[in-house]
């Protein structure tokens, strides 16, 4: 597909801006999980909500209506109007950033648009549907811890997740279709390995987001083992492969920490597989990928033996994107062909 030089940079550097737009938000979103934040604002607010409270009645307005909630009445009972204001701020800034995203790529799709015509811009529509449907997502996950509990599904945390990492995803898809050009003599990695690889780390994602969910990070600080045992020792293993463990904070911490050694294993694989076929043209790709998981696993051991100390953690969910994004550009250089 052939496109304008002039055109292709103002899409790259359009695309560049919402990768670090997707990726801020992630980061925002997961200090909002981590500050129990997210059910400061209980109403939708599409429009309304754009600009914050000024007065001090729309502070008491907000405040009020967040004393109706089970959080309120059942864990914050006590908290004054100046604590709420810190919940809020970090709700807030999330919502707000989604509607920046939302504006940033709208905009500027408009203008492609009637430069490019629709054909040429299936994918960057596609990308603006999912967008506007995370709004609703995240409605929806809010709208779970309204009325019988003091948090959301984590169920539906882990969709929202999930989606956001998706989105930053075929963000970054389309940036490398238009910056990185391979030959068509290109060496690949057989067996599908980045494929399986990308796959777990989004695997890894989901559960992550059932830990963050249910604060399962904060159970069984220590490592390797689960208190002094590898399974712990408050289930049943028989249990692990009941539908039902995706609700026990226990198992699903287990999950976790066994799906990081199993993608450690398969890029193990992988690094054998380009050092023992001499495929030189990923050996860096392939050991900056390394040094990023080690990081990840590292993090997430500090994570989980630090009780989801809130600084740990956020650095644990930053390094998930440099992970994700690096097993995207290893995927692509895998699969793309010119």
């Amino acid at each position: 597909m052939y496109i304008n030089k002039n055109i292709e940079n103002l899409l790259s550097f359009w695309l560049i801006i919402m990768f670090i737009l997707v990726s801020s938000i992630i980061v925002v979103g997961g200090l909002t999980r981590l500050t129990d934040s997210g059910l400061s604002i209980t109403e939708w607010e599409l429009f309304k909500g754009f600009l914050p409270p000024f007065s001090n009645t729309e502070w008491v307005v907000y405040f009020n209506l967040y004393k109706e909630i089970p959080e309120y009445k059942l864990q914050n009972f006590n908290m004054s109007l100046d604590e709420f204001k810190v919940i809020f701020w970090w709700e807030w800034a999330h919502r707000f950033l989604g509607r920046i995203i939302g504006l940033f790529f709208l905009i500027p799709l408009i203008y492609f648009i009637f430069r490019l015509g629709f054909k040429k811009n299936k994918s960057y529509i596609f990308i603006f549907i999912l967008i506007c449907a995370q709004g609703f997502i995240g409605w929806y996950m809010v709208m779970s811890g309204l009325v019988n509990k003091v948090d959301v599904s984590h169920f539906r945390l882990s969709l929202h997740l999930t989606t956001a990492f998706i989105i930053l995803t075929l963000i970054l898809w389309q940036i490398f279709n238009l910056k990185i050009k391979l030959n068509s003599n290109y060496e690949y990695i057989k067996f599908k390995l980045p494929e399986i690889f990308i796959f777990l780390i989004f695997l890894q994602i989901i559960v992550g987001a059932f830990v963050s969910g249910m604060d399962a990070g904060k159970i069984y600080n220590s490592w390797p083992l689960m208190g002094s045992t590898f399974f712990p020792n408050d289930n049943n293993l028989y249990n692990l492969f009941k539908i039902s463990a995706f609700n026990e904070p226990s198992l699903v911490q287990f999950m976790h920490r066994n799906l990081a050694y199993l993608i450690m294993f398969v890029y193990l694989i992988t690094l054998y597989l380009v050092i023992s076929n001499k495929l030189i043209k990923f050996n860096k790709t392939v050991i900056v990928l390394g040094f990023i998981l080690l990081l990840q696993i590292v993090l997430g051991i500090l994570t989980v033996t630090s009780g989801a100390q809130m600084f740990i953690a956020s650095m644990h969910q930053i390094s998930s994107i440099l992970l994700v994004s690096f097993s995207v550009y290893f995927l692509f250089i895998n699969t793309k062909k010119n």
